[in-house]
């Protein structure tokens, strides 16, 4: 928690009168100086999902006699849904599957293509941006494997293209209705955080720059900001700011159990002070004519040092005075 600057209980040393160097009487605890990275965060509320959710439609023809479970995983190579009995299985890439790919056709498509067939094991041709011979070849031996028809060239809508593995998030259709129009709904396979972010706040971020999610259970959690939207939305409600999507990873996500759409705090750093001296606040001193000392304890002695206070946060303060180093011990008193 970051605490302001006067958010804490500065306790009184010694008459109104007394100077910083004058000997007291040892404090009933101590803390040593630290030099350390105060760090001033910001908390504020994100939600935790699988991220942006994508459709996926037919291109129409035939009957969905089989699909997906919500919420499974499918990779490359797997069946996504089924027309017909046939299967539509997943490949990995950029481009849509926008035209027929047979003997003779060129283009980034074919590459995408023929990449993905290389990797799902098949063999005997060249990974290049022209569909040969020999890649209608290993097309016969995949479509005899998925137990399609083999043609040796792939239609549109025989296989589904997205970026990476995919989680399938709800069915738009059941077994039974037309294979065309939506049929599905999906996401990423791993879950992040996002946060709509009031734009008065847009300092606060920067792609790649790291936070700390914690979870329900009061657990932290590593993350990295991986994408800021670059297009505000404004609320119904015209005295809301508007905000921006901010989308966190996460180092891990196992604190999470099983939670989907669920409510998390981000902290994110405001403020950041590298190698600086610091004590807890509660060595603080409050001196009567105004500012603030700490007691620096020597052996059996004690004595006053006045200090300039600096950045506030996780109970530390930022601290630097005449003779004052890492290492000596500060009085906490009780």
């Amino acid at each position: 928690m970051v605490l302001g600057g006067t958010g804490f209980a500065a306790v009184g040393f010694g008459g109104e009168n007394e100077a910083p160097g004058a000997r007291s009487t040892l404090p009933p605890a101590s803390a040593a100086v630290e030099r350390t990275t105060l760090v001033e965060t910001e908390k504020l509320p994100g939600t935790l999902g699988y991220g942006t959710t994508y459709d996926l439609n037919a291109a129409g023809g035939g009957t969905l006699t089989a699909l997906a479970a919500e919420g499974r995983t499918v990779t490359r190579g797997q069946t996504v849904f089924k027309v017909d009995t046939d299967p539509v299985p997943l490949l990995y890439g950029k481009l849509p599957l926008y035209r027929t790919l047979s003997a003779g056709v060129e283009g980034p498509d074919v590459l995408q293509f023929e990449q993905n067939l290389r990797d799902l094991g098949y063999t005997g041709f060249t990974v290049d941006k022209e569909y040969s011979a020999a890649t209608a070849d290993a097309v016969l031996d995949w479509q005899e494997d998925l137990g399609v028809e083999e043609t040796g060239t792939i239609e549109r809508g025989a296989v589904v293209i997205a970026r990476g593995a995919i989680r399938v998030a709800e069915h738009k259709k059941v077994v039974g209705d037309p294979a065309s129009g939506p049929l599905l709904t999906y996401t990423g396979t791993r879950r992040v955080v996002t946060v709509d972010l009031e734009v008065g706040y847009q300092n606060l971020v920067k792609k790649g720059r790291k936070v700390t999610v914690e979870t329900p259970a009061g657990d932290s959690v590593d993350g990295r900001i991986v994408k800021i939207g670059s297009v505000a939305t404004q609320p119904k409600d015209e005295e809301t700011e508007a905000t921006i999507e901010v989308t966190i990873s996460l180092s891990n996500d196992k604190g999470f159990g099983g939670l989907d759409e669920a409510p998390v705090d981000v902290h994110f750093t405001s403020d950041e002070r590298r190698d600086v001296l610091a004590v807890p606040v509660g060595a603080l001193l409050a001196l009567g004519g105004g500012g603030y000392a700490v007691q620096v304890v020597d052996g059996a002695t004690a004595r006053t040092v006045q200090v300039e206070t600096g950045m506030f946060a996780d109970g530390m303060v930022e601290v630097t005075g005449n003779g004052l180093s890492e290492g000596m011990k500060v009085g906490i008193p009780k």
